[in-house]
């Protein structure tokens, strides 16, 4: 090395000690990195194992390709098994006891505010793109989102479906409402809602801010009319329906009356929606109907790969509710039963969730709103229920770590028995309660580890006593709403399975005096032990007893 080399070395050296290691910090105007993009599919009436990797047969290669470079959630659930109290639910971040939208008619959104505001205050720019259903009676667009394309209640999967022959000569279509004004419907439901989603990304939003949009599928809502190209899909697959649906002894024991009513009903397995259709059919064309939102799907992921989007956008792939084919001869959803609260979940976002993972985390349609503000450096704010499920996705907390406690249901009756009574439902440690109110029926109590399918009703197991009690009483409590009070008359059961109703409200009058009898009072809890003080003490303080 020549003297000028050495000299020169020996400076460069000298610089670099004098200026320590803070010389090599982050410039403090350095670039921050990117706001995450968000793009949530809901699809409707999606059944958790309607997917090609856990379905042999079925082709859905691009919901596939999200769970293999994804993370797969094969637990989630619905908090309401309906459309629209899920949906209000997912846009709230409140349970329906109170964000209030307890059916399907009630179009009444005053008092809520949608997660999408605060995104809009934090600089998003916001679409959505779809069904909406809170109630049937309008289309209009709704604060939160910058995009609006939407239509009335249900819609149709065709433009001159449900019009008559004269009204289709008369050029009459379906509409879509976009940003308020009104526009007929030109194509598939599914691809034209595509469509103006791909045309708000390429061309409609700003690209210098962050988006989130909205994809709220109509498929495979029932009836499900797939487009011509797809209605010989699935021809000649083996339609494989649960073994629990055949009318037999050992599928109906320890079944309320009402499930085992309904099998001949509108929600039945013998004859659903009223038709003659087979389930077999019904289910083929369900699977059809799903094809092109896996198309949609792989539109959306090409645009974000070509447009280098891909690295700082999260996908998150949804249903609003599961859905039954068969299980117990039900169909639709509606019930706590498993194929009706669980939905398929999938959370794509290269570089920020692993690849590949199955997470069994429990994570509910609740949860959605807390994690999109988090994805978005918001604070949840004070009135919404859920937790952000982020950390788990991530892989930064186990499921256990981040457990967000019981899961609760509700669901509000529509129709007169035999459909759907109003039903509430706690699931704790894979042990599920369930109780109907209003019908004089039996409970149920399934072990869902050792009986996934819920066919073994334990609630007269005199082993699952302490269960059954602690699970009542865990149920009534929280559901409570915000103000702590029980709005609609719930059943509230003693542990010896009496019923406490509406305790929050008003009373009937006093029973007249000079007609009072000793009335005859249950002598026996669940048939094991006679009544006593001991044991009126542990009823009144919600806990089992034993003598």
């Amino acid at each position: 090395m020549t003297h000028a080399r050495r000299a020169l070395r020996a400076a460069a050296i000298a610089a670099c000690t004098l200026l320590g290691p803070g010389a090599f910090a982050k410039p403090v105007n350095a670039p921050q990195p990117k706001p995450t993009n968000m793009i949530f599919v809901l699809v409707d009436d999606l059944r958790y194992d309607a997917m090609g990797f856990l379905t042999p047969g079925l082709q859905t290669p691009n919901i596939d390709r999200l769970a293999k470079d994804g993370v797969y959630f094969p637990n989630a659930v619905v908090t309401s098994s309906l459309c629209s109290p899920s949906r209000a639910t997912i846009l709230t971040g409140q349970t329906a006891r109170n964000h209030g939208v307890v059916d399907n008619n009630n179009s009444s959104e005053e008092g809520l505010t949608f997660f999408p505001k605060y995104l809009q205050a934090a600089g998003y720019q916001t679409g959505f793109f779809g069904k909406w259903h809170m109630g049937f009676d309008t289309d209009a667009p709704r604060p939160g989102f910058d995009k609006w394309v939407s239509f009335k209640g249900q819609g149709t999967y065709f433009p001159t479906e449900q019009l008559s022959p004269e009204k289709i000569a008369a050029g009459e279509r379906q509409m879509l409402n976009v940003d308020g004004a009104h526009v007929k419907r030109a194509g598939y439901i599914t691809d034209e809602l595509t469509d103006y989603a791909m045309n708000w990304l390429e061309k409609g939003r700003d690209p210098s801010k962050p988006f989130f949009l909205y994809l709220s599928h109509k498929a495979v809502h029932s009836d499900p009319l797939p487009p011509d190209r797809y209605k010989a899909q699935y021809s000649d697959l083996q339609i494989k329906l649960p073994a629990s649906m055949a009318n037999t002894p050992e599928n109906n024991e320890g079944k309320p009356l009402w499930v085992r009513n309904q099998r001949n009903s509108w929600h039945g397995a013998d004859f659903p929606y009223h038709t003659n259709n087979p389930m077999t059919e019904q289910v083929r064309d369900y699977y059809r109907t799903l094809s092109p939102v896996d198309e949609s799907l792989g539109r959306i992921l090409a645009y974000l790969k070509k447009n280098h989007l891909d690295k700082n956008t999260m996908v998150v792939f949804y249903s609003d509710n599961g859905f039954l084919i068969g299980e117990h001869g039900l169909i639709d959803k509606r019930n706590a039963y498993e194929p009706s609260v669980r939905v398929p979940m999938i959370v794509w976002a290269p570089g920020m969730v692993p690849k590949g993972v199955t997470n069994p985390a429990v994570v509910r349609n609740l949860d959605l709103a807390p994690t999109f503000l988090d994805i978005a450096h918001v604070a949840k704010p004070a009135q919404m229920e859920g937790k952000s499920f982020l950390p788990v996705a991530e892989g930064k907390i186990d499921e256990k770590t981040w457990n967000p406690g019981d899961f609760v249901y509700e669901y509000y009756w529509e129709w007169s028995f035999p459909q759907t009574p109003t039903t509430f439902a706690i699931e704790r440690d894979r042990v599920k309660y369930i109780q109907y109110h209003g019908v004089w029926d039996l409970e149920e109590l399934y072990d869902l580890k050792s009986d996934p399918d819920e066919m073994h009703n334990l609630i007269e197991d005199p082993k699952w006593l302490d269960s059954k009690i602690t699970l009542r009483k865990a149920l009534f409590d929280q559901l409570a709403n915000n103000k702590g009070a029980h709005v609609v008359p719930y059943t509230r059961k003693t542990s010896s399975g009496l019923v406490d109703r509406n305790i929050d409200g008003p009373h009937a009058a006093d029973f007249p005096a000079d007609w009072y009898v000793q009335p005859n009072l249950p002598t026996k809890m669940n048939d094991l032990f006679a009544d006593s003080p001991a044991k009126a003490k542990a009823d009144a303080q919600g806990k089992s007893y034993h003598p």
